[in-house]
């Protein structure tokens, strides 16, 4: 054969793979444009496997941990709702990215797409280097007002090395945003796997072999998410077979650009330090209810309410993706009829999940209690009692999903504040303390006041879609 010949066969080769990779990035985009219910459907379960397997290597914590006794498990309590908010950093500009970047490709605007992505990696690293200086100067105060008490240490040695690590944890986050904003929810899904199966490896040897304990997990933790970060970064920057050009070259820094990523990360961030603020109120009833061990069992438990939000979080993903492309492109229907039918999904799934936990909360409790058998009854009590709360979760977390896919941060955050800041605290006071209920009232507090917020929630939702029913819908027919 001829040296053109093989030129010729060469070229055409590369030109078939270039066309392939153009198909591929061309079939997630019209996924996410099309038939929202198969959207949802297609989207939400890669999502939700990838949020499956976060679960299970935050879930490889808390059992390792168990072992170590209660005073650790207590001071991981403790940090959670600080862990809380440095995860809500990187999921609020992960979601403030993901929403401008589907609107902009549902309005044909490839260019802002791609801008969109790059200020959202770029705003990820600069607070990646501010936010550990400040909470690290501030930490041990903070652990004492939480009132951490006798495990703050130990506390806090874990907390330093999260910090000092924030980057690893937070890039990933905006990473996989930004390919599920272009449907390629499968890579994401993918590198979390591996990072899952990482933690669950290396936890047991830094904590137990290497005799690091508790600093062992966090050690565990970042190296795992570390690995993330390099793959996501290695198929955006270096393979880049992306739909989105994430390429500092064509960046062009843009104001506006910004404005509305934080338009919406600030309220996305914001809920998630609503939710922290929660916990510490919690905390801190439960340390004068009950102590360490109030605190013991309230970490250990939430860590099921977790896994039962991880389907709707994902079908909320899903959901706020859809709902942006259909608002950019002016199909007010589309998202009309994602909504309902997420809504739709999300309730047939919690109401078999609440059933299973209030069935199963004596074999659940055991996975926690394995080194004191003791908290096997408090867990189960709590599991039943939240199982109300977990059946109402799609109501709250599908509505915030759906704002902000709408670019409406703000009102999410209002659904959120409303729910956990005014009707969760009121009613676990109220139980706990008015009634003399103790610890018992600070779970039906929690249950009973997360399911009228998560109500109200579903009313403004469909309200404010009526509205745009009547404005762009009605009009036309």
């Amino acid at each position: 054969m001829r040296d053109d010949e093989v030129n010729n066969k060469n070229n055409n080769i590369n030109s078939e793979n270039k066309e392939n990779k153009k198909e591929n990035k061309n079939y997630n985009i019209d996924i996410v444009t099309g038939d929202p219910k198969k959207a949802i459907k297609k989207l939400s379960w890669p999502i939700m496997v990838s949020m499956f397997v976060t679960f299970a290597y935050n879930l490889a914590d808390t059992v390792w941990v168990a072992g170590l006794g209660t005073e650790s498990l207590a001071a991981l309590g403790f940090f959670m709702p600080i862990f809380l908010i440095i995860i809500g950093l990187g999921n609020g500009i992960g979601v403030g990215t993901n929403s401008l970047i589907a609107r902009s490709i549902g309005a044909n605007d490839k260019k802002t797409a791609d801008n969109a992505a790059v200020h959202g990696i770029l705003i990820t690293v600069v607070i990646s280097i501010i936010a550990p200086i400040i909470m690290i100067f501030f930490l041990n105060d903070l652990l004492l007002l939480m009132g951490a008490g006798s495990v703050a240490p130990l506390t806090s040695e874990y907390a330093t090395i999260i910090l000092i690590g924030l980057i690893t944890l937070l890039l990933p986050s905006v990473g996989a945003s930004i390919l599920r904003s272009e449907g390629d929810v499968n890579r994401a899904m993918n590198v979390m796997i591996i990072t899952a199966i990482l933690n669950i490896i290396l936890d047991p040897i830094f904590i137990y072999i290497l005799n690091l304990g508790l600093r062992g997990a966090a050690y565990a933790t970042i190296i795992s998410s570390l690995i993330s970060v390099i793959i996501i970064f290695y198929w955006l920057l270096v393979k880049k077979d992306t739909y989105l050009d994430v390429s500092i070259k064509e960046f062009s820094w843009s104001p506006k650009i910004v404005k509305d990523i934080i338009s919406i990360a600030i309220p996305s961030t914001s809920e998630t330090i609503t939710f922290s603020i929660v916990s510490l109120v919690i905390n801190f009833i439960l340390s004068v209810t009950s102590g360490p061990i109030g605190v013991a069992v309230y970490t250990a438990g939430w860590r099921i309410v977790n896994l039962a939000m991880i389907p709707h979080i994902g079908l909320g993903t899903a959901t706020l993706t859809v709902v942006g492309a259909a608002y950019g492109a002016r199909k007010f229907k589309k998202l009309i009829v994602a909504y309902d039918y997420s809504i739709k999904l999300g309730l047939a799934i919690s109401i078999v999940v609440g059933a299973v936990i209030f069935i199963f909360a004596p074999q659940i409790s055991m996975i926690f209690s394995y080194s004191d058998l003791n908290l096997i009854p408090a867990i189960s009590d709590f599991l039943r009692i939240v199982s109300i709360f977990c059946i109402a979760l799609p109501l709250g977390i599908l509505s915030s999903s759906t704002f902000q896919g709408l670019g409406k941060g703000f009102i999410s955050l209002f659904l959120t504040v409303q729910r956990a800041l005014v009707f969760e605290i009121i009613f676990m006071y109220i139980f706990a303390f008015v009634m003399n209920m103790g610890t018992a009232g600070v779970w039906w507090g929690l249950s009973l006041g997360g399911l009228v917020g998560y109500l109200i929630c579903y009313l403004v939702t469909k309200l404010y879609l009526r509205e745009i029913d009547k404005v762009y819908i009605s009009p036309r027919n």
